[in-house]
């Protein structure tokens, strides 16, 4: 049996420093919990700037909006560095294993929203999304197929998909062929909707959906930030909806919206081969000469 968590919380937006001191806390609150692999949101480090339009219009840019491209690019991680290491501490301290969304500065300049996965061992996998979604293309970068893999780690075979790409039947179906056992989904989409793909993952892929989103709300974000939600510090931002799903499609906790949590749930890995005695995917119920 093994110990799993999500959060659902909100990074300082823009403030890496402070975001790592709230990473570390909910790292330490989901380990007293019992919890051997924790998932963290989306772009937990570095944030999700909902509702920013950066000074983007078809055809021109503002000085404003490049400014806050600057603050947003500073606040954002950097991969190997100081911050990374910090956390790599963390996880060897507490002997977890995690999944952490981030947004990466890349030394070029671009910035690619990510999702790492750590271990004891050090970082086990670096995905950066390879499809952002509508205006997150003006801010990420594309990534590509080097993070699209499950990996083992000392929990299972662990593999991440972030948000949106969760509705490329491609991209699942290649991590259903690396034999996933925990597939991890970041987000920031808190509809009501989003549940049902969650399920459908779980019990297409036989196997364990870990899915965390954050629930933000305008204190989270920069005084000076524009924000179309309001100005209230308890105005709704993200709402949540954070879950986690069994390979037979039982849902194991959550959603959870409206608050900061953390769930807990206990998954019995046995279930993944019981499930596959009726549905592999790619496996007996694989018909790929037809496709070809």
């Amino acid at each position: 049996m093994l110990t799993a968590a999500v959060i659902q919380d909100a990074p300082a937006a823009f403030d890496l420093p402070a975001t790592l001191e709230r990473a570390e806390s909910l790292l330490r609150q989901a380990h007293a919990r019992g919890a051997r692999l924790v998932v963290f949101p989306e772009a937990f480090l570095g944030g999700y700037p909902k509702g920013a339009d950066f000074g983007v219009t078809v055809g021109s840019r503002s000085e404003e909006g490049r400014a806050w491209f600057q603050r947003y690019h500073d606040g954002a991680l950097r991969i190997p560095g100081p911050e990374l290491d910090q956390l790599l501490g963390v996880v060897r301290e507490l002997k977890l294993t995690a999944v952490l969304g981030a947004v990466e500065r890349d030394p070029g300049g671009t910035l690619y929203c990510a999702a790492l996965t750590l271990d004891p061992s050090g970082l086990c996998n670096h995905h950066r999304k390879v499809m952002p979604t509508a205006m997150e293309r003006v801010i990420w970068g594309f990534g590509d197929d080097r993070g699209l893999r499950a990996v083992e780690t000392r929990v299972g075979r662990v593999a991440t998909a972030i948000c949106w790409e969760n509705y490329l039947p491609q991209l699942r179906l290649r991590l259903y062929r690396d034999h996933v056992a925990l597939y991890c989904a970041p987000t920031v989409d808190d509809r009501d909707t989003w549940q049902h793909t969650m399920r459908h993952v779980a019990v297409e892929g036989r196997c364990f959906v870990l899915s965390a989103c954050q629930h933000a709300r305008r204190r989270d974000y920069p005084d000076d930030y524009r924000c179309p939600q309001g100005d209230q510090p308890d105005a709704a931002m993200i709402r949540g909806g954070s879950c986690m799903v069994d390979p037979f499609g039982r849902v194991l906790a959550g959603p959870v919206y409206d608050e900061s949590t953390i769930l807990v749930a206990d998954l019995d890995l046995r279930l993944i081969t019981r499930g596959k005695f009726d549905l592999d995917v790619t496996g007996h119920y694989a018909r790929p000469d037809l496709f070809d």
